[in-house]
């Protein structure tokens, strides 16, 4: 399952990359990421909360 996440996260990424070049779309990534920067984070911490840890169950 993670590498499914990391191969769609680099299609979206190159996809974007792709049209941005293309001029299809017209906006900036930095611009993106200062907006929604702590969506960012809450989706880090809500993936490493349902990993499955390693190691026995108490």
């Amino acid at each position: 399952m993670r590498g499914n996440v990391a191969a769609i996260t680099l299609v979206l990424f190159g996809v974007f990359f792709l049209l941005k070049n293309l001029g299809l779309i017209n906006f900036s990534l930095a611009e993106l990421f200062s907006t929604w920067w702590p969506v960012i984070l809450i989706a880090v911490g809500l993936s490493m909360f349902m990993m499955p840890r390693d190691g026995k169950k108490d």
